[in-house]
């Protein structure tokens, strides 16, 4: 830290979504010089219409949805009818006030963040930067109607410029009727009928949201099987509870157009047929924002969809210049990016750093029950030929104590370990709050541990965690 002070290395950050915003923090940390440049505000796309915003919405629905579901508890909701007659009550949804919500605590976070940057020194220009070389940036900023421009010098330049929705010419977005998935939040009454294109992780989060918000949900899959990139069995529970609350699948559906109606829109599929609804989401992936930046100019390779290769710290072609977020071609995934900003300073810095190891990482769908994973699955297994060298077991949730008293009956844990060592090196966890539950898997994959180390800890009875614990014991008794 002291050589940096000394030195006071300059480094410029393009882009202040997760990626960016830790590399500029760490940056000042380190003493170094570092100006942020931000177009929208700091937090960018994944904290102002991405990932806070989204994952806030489906919260709200999941909520919604679990008042209807209560009757499994025995907790039903009635109001008096004619007659004193009970007649159950209908969950209304001010969509309105849900987005009004999302997007003020989506501001009030990006402000948070703006503050730490500040104490912590940096300097923010909001504008727009492209490369000038390997050590330069300039920025272009509005300001009194005008545009000035201002040309920064840099030891060391970050790019994390993020990605966009991907458009496509023959399903125009216009933001009323034919949307993306940035788009939803000017919406101010839930979708009579929402088509939902692409049943990805972006797509089948959303249409999970609006099934459980009360809209009638159509999810048009090209692939056989919704979350085609996820385990095949934690997404066939997913697809059954689609199916239960009410959203129709529709798989190997290729569309081919969206255009508007008198009174919504209509989706063309390649095989002739028409759907009909009032809203659609195009959810067909997105595209780098590297466009017009100067990278290839500066001598930074790009692979053929436009994202930035880099290595496992971070770091492009060009030595001075690193890269983080969904600009890459990592996991397009906010802790991925925050791993890589900070991993890419410490690097340029001279600091100790750890190369990421992607395998080590822990992702997320946020449907109703959640997909967490961590570490080597089935399929990467069989693409590197090491199936026959692995053990797995599943254990359902629905023989958990905890799962059977908060009426949970789908979802699974299932873990991977070595035949030989028995160490684990990977897992799925099909659940509510998924997402929490993984975390003992991470520190496994992450530290090594064998299937026996983990059984051998505590767990709560009875929780969930303990479907943790029977699985990895399991395991143990396979090897006798």
């Amino acid at each position: 830290m002291g050589a940096a002070q000394e030195r006071r290395d300059r480094i410029v950050v393009l882009g202040g979504g997760p990626g960016g915003y830790e590399a500029a923090l760490a940056g000042a940390q380190l003493g170094a010089q570092v100006t942020l440049v931000e177009r929208a505000g700091v937090g960018g796309a994944a904290v102002l219409t991405d990932v806070v915003p989204s994952k806030s919405l489906i919260a709200t629905g999941g909520a919604a949805q679990a008042v209807r579901d209560a009757s499994r508890l025995g907790v039903q909701a009635f109001v008096p009818g004619a007659a004193g007659k009970a007649v159950r009550p209908e969950i209304a949804v001010n969509l309105a006030a849900v987005n009004k919500r999302l997007l003020a605590m989506a501001g009030a976070q990006s402000l948070d963040m703006r503050e730490s940057l500040e104490e912590a020194g940096v300097r923010i220009v909001q504008g727009s930067g492209r490369l000038d070389g390997p050590n330069a940036v300039i920025v272009s900023t509005s300001e009194g109607g005008g545009t000035d421009f201002d040309r920064i010098e840099a030891d060391t330049i970050v790019v994390a410029v993020g990605a966009s929705p991907r458009e496509l010419d023959s399903a125009k977005p216009d933001g009323e009727r034919i949307l993306t998935w940035k788009q939803l939040y000017d919406l101010s009454d839930v979708p009579e009928h929402l088509i939902v294109v692409g049943s990805g992780v972006t797509g089948a989060e959303f249409a999970n949201a609006y099934a459980t918000l009360g809209s009638k949900v159509t999810l048009v899959s090209s692939r056989e099987q919704v979350l085609p990139g996820e385990d095949p069995d934690a997404a066939a529970v997913i697809e059954h509870e689609f199916k239960r609350i009410g959203m129709k699948v529709m798989s190997k559906s290729r569309a081919e157009s969206v255009e508007r109606t008198e009174t919504g829109v209509r989706v063309a599929l390649a095989d002739g047929r028409t759907v009909e609804g009032s809203h659609c989401l195009m959810a067909v992936g997105s595209i780098p924002n590297t466009a017009g930046l100067g990278l290839e100019e500066a001598g930074i390779e790009l692979n053929e969809s436009g994202h930035i290769r880099v290595n496992k710290v971070a770091r492009t072609s060009v030595p001075s210049i690193y890269a983080a977020g969904d600009c890459t071609d990592f996991f397009p995934l906010a802790s991925v990016a925050s791993m890589q900003g900070r991993t890419a300073i410490m690097h340029a810095l001279g600091d100790f750093v750890r190369p990421i190891d992607l395998r080590n990482v822990a992702a997320n769908v946020f449907t109703h029950p959640e997909i967490a994973t961590v570490g080597w699955n089935e399929r990467t297994l069989a693409e590197a030929s090491d199936v026959a060298k692995a053990v797995t077991h599943t254990i359902p949730l629905s023989t958990n104590p905890r799962a059977k008293m908060v009426g949970i009956t789908d979802g699974f844990v299932k873990l991977f370990a070595w035949q030989a060592s028995r160490t684990v090196i990977g897992g799925v966890i099909v659940a509510d709050r998924a997402s929490e539950l993984i975390f003992p898997l991470a520190l496994a994959v992450e530290h090594r541990l064998t299937v026996d180390q983990v059984a051998s800890a505590f767990t709560v009875y009875p929780s969930l965690t303990g479907a943790i614990t029977d699985a990895a014991r399991a395991m143990h008794q396979s090897a006798q």
